[in-house]
């Protein structure tokens, strides 16, 4: 049966008209994501854990598999659940699972540390964000190989479900993260129609507080995978112990049920049950879920901003905790940010390398990347569009190929014909 929710502004793509399958466009918007060497790349990408210092420590890949997983389910359950929806309205878990399993694509190597790297070096030049970097890819670049570069053409509730932050570089005062592109305010003309949006939401608020409803359900999707596989994982590792957590909270402000949830999570370390346990907590996340109805500029134009999600507060709360239990133990170790010092330092030294090389130059003095990447830099008209070609190379790399890099440009000792494949 025909789902009369989204109608052929919502499928429409920027450029050209999609052929015909037995898929939808939604599928097909899916089926591409999982078939590009971007998403491969993702498994060997950090998520807390530099990727391949243990097996079953979750990477960037894994992340976006339960992120997928969890929207999947959400959007069953309110189908089912909910009043707006039937089997012939409803939102199409197809997209959502697209959206969910790019919402990554865009990170670089050695998780946010990377990321704060490669924004630092390339302020000069529009500066650099995961979620950008993600519409970047799908627009324009994850179809790349040795003759071209070019996105997949995305369907418009695809690409508006990925714009997770709407606000330019150039709007912000002193932008650190949580903005696109300059260059990239045609995707949003595209996906907006040409409607200017900051006319149109609440005084003192970005654009990044208008999302679609799909959009909404990844965002709450990713809270839920990281706030407690992350705490799985310190907990694996031995960074998040029991006494550890008796101590933090002693030092929170936090509520009856929040007390109850680390009781509960305790039973849990106690019995070898950490993961069975929180996943029945995605499950309860899940269910949380409601949608109420909405009005704005968009809702002539679509569904997808006819509705916005809620969630129980009693599960944001203990997701929240959750998080913040995470950071504080784990992502603020000095393990972790040795670690993170170290992605810093090897990040930047690869990057000013190659500029050095690439950039504000007429003739490369080396060939030190690979010939179609070198070209399509000699082709680009200017300092910047250089830099974020280079940009590109070094944001695509997984830890390990970053390390090896690294390892050929600066490491005496790694040079043989074997360590250069």
């Amino acid at each position: 049966m025909e789902n009369t929710f989204y109608s052929s502004f919502d499928t429409a793509c920027r450029e050209d008209e999609r052929h015909g399958d037995y898929r939808t466009p939604f599928e097909q918007d899916r089926d591409r994501i999982i078939h590009t060497a971007s998403f491969r790349r993702l498994q060997a990408k950090t998520q807390v854990f530099l990727s391949g210092e243990y097996d079953f420590y979750r990477t960037r890949l894994t992340h976006s598999l339960e992120v997928a997983q969890i929207g999947r389910a959400i959007c069953t359950f309110l189908q089912r659940k909910s009043p707006f929806f039937s089997e012939t309205f409803y939102v199409d878990s197809n997209l959502v699972e697209a959206i969910c399993l790019s919402h990554d694509l865009g990170h670089p190597p050695f998780g946010h540390a990377g990321e704060r790297t490669l924004h630092n070096v390339m302020k000069p030049f529009g500066g650099f964000e995961g979620n950008a970097q993600t519409l970047r890819l799908l627009t324009e670049t994850v179809y790349s190989d040795k003759v071209s570069r070019k996105g997949m053409n995305p369907t418009r509730a695809f690409l508006d479900g990925v714009l997770k932050y709407k606000t330019l570089f150039s709007e912000l005062e002193n932008p650190k993260n949580h903005f696109i592109y300059n260059e990239q305010k045609a995707y949003l003309d595209f996906v907006f129609d040409g409607i200017d949006l900051l006319g149109q939401i609440e005084a003192g608020k970005t654009r990044d507080y208008f999302r679609s409803i799909e959009c909404q359900i990844m965002d709450w999707s990713d809270d839920v995978a990281y706030s407690l596989n992350d705490v799985a994982d310190g907990i694996h590792s031995g960074f998040i112990t029991q006494h550890k957590i008796e101590r933090w909270a002693e030092s929170q402000q936090l509520e009856d049920d929040q007390n109850a949830s680390l009781q509960t999570l305790f039973a849990a370390m106690r019995d070898g049950n950490v993961e069975r346990s929180l996943s029945t907590k995605i499950g309860s996340y899940i269910e949380s879920c409601s949608v109420v109805e909405t009005t704005n500029i968009m809702t002539a134009f679509t569904n997808r901003y006819k509705f916005d999600l809620v969630v129980d507060e009693r599960a944001k709360k203990e997701s929240k905790m959750f998080k913040k239990l995470s950071l504080d133990l784990v992502f603020l170790s000095p393990q972790l940010h040795q670690l993170e010092k170290k992605g810093d330092y090897l990040l930047k030294r690869i990057f000013d390398t190659f500029a050095e090389n690439y950039i504000g130059r007429e003739k490369f003095e080396l060939n030190l990347l690979p010939k179609y990447v070198e070209q399509n830099i000699a082709n680009a008209n200017n300092d910047q569009h250089r830099a974020r070609l280079l940009c590109d190379y070094i944001a695509g790399m997984t830890d390990g190929f970053a390390i090896r890099t690294y390892k050929r440009l600066f490491d005496p000792e790694f040079g043989s014909m074997v360590d250069l494949i």
